[in-house]
């Protein structure tokens, strides 16, 4: 039987998205090297804490300018945060299809609010417009691979973890919804991705 709900990744599975980026955004507006940006955000795990959604926007904001001794203006730093995406133009088509052929879609991701502001409106309002459910680490308060959001997934789509599929960019992430009962596969190409698709029963016009 084909899976009775297929769940998606959002970073570098559906976006792309670049950490590296967002260091030197927001090291620009708050006057700062990257190689600082990077020790407080990722280093230091405060961007963890904020994935987690142990503390929120203003927080993280207020941290971060106690730990850098800066003041940058607060929607400039949020923005040049959040602004690292670009679409995986050769997954669309097969989302779109999916949806057209009447399987029932979902998203699973590590992510925090400044980053789903950024992918679920402006130029990416496909996103959320695609997928009836929306598993997001920081409304969970549990990032992959931790079992809880994989729960919160399954609870989301109202199946069996055994009838859900999964991709996923990260090999541990993978193993981990693999361990907690979902059909899980890596992403590595859009063609690989169809083939373990097909290869399920899943039809659609692509």
């Amino acid at each position: 039987m084909p899976p009775a709900f297929i769940y998606f990744d959002l970073g570098n599975v559906l976006l792309f998205f670049d950490h590296a980026l967002a260091c030197r955004q927001m090291a620009a507006v708050a006057g700062l090297t990257e190689t600082q940006v990077r020790d407080v955000v990722f280093d230091r795990g405060l961007q963890l804490r904020y994935e987690t959604g142990e503390i929120s926007t203003r927080q993280f904001y207020d941290t971060f300018c106690e730990r850098t001794h800066s003041r940058p203006d607060y929607d400039a730093l949020v923005h040049a945060a959040g602004a690292i995406f670009s679409m995986n133009a050769s997954i669309l088509p097969v989302v779109a299809h999916l949806r057209g052929a009447g399987h029932r879609l979902g998203l699973l991701s590590n992510t925090c609010e400044a980053h789903w502001a950024e992918a679920s409106g402006g130029r990416f309002t496909l996103i959320p417009d695609l997928f009836e459910a929306v598993t997001l680490s920081f409304r969970v308060g549990a990032v992959k691979p931790d079992a809880r959001i994989f729960q919160a997934a399954a609870e989301q789509a109202r199946v069996p973890p055994r009838e859900i599929f999964f991709v996923d960019d990260t090999p541990g992430h993978v193993a981990a919804a693999h361990d907690f009962g979902f059909d899980a596969v890596p992403y590595t190409t859009t063609p690989a991705l169809v083939r373990e698709l097909v290869s399920r029963g899943v039809r659609f016009n692509y």
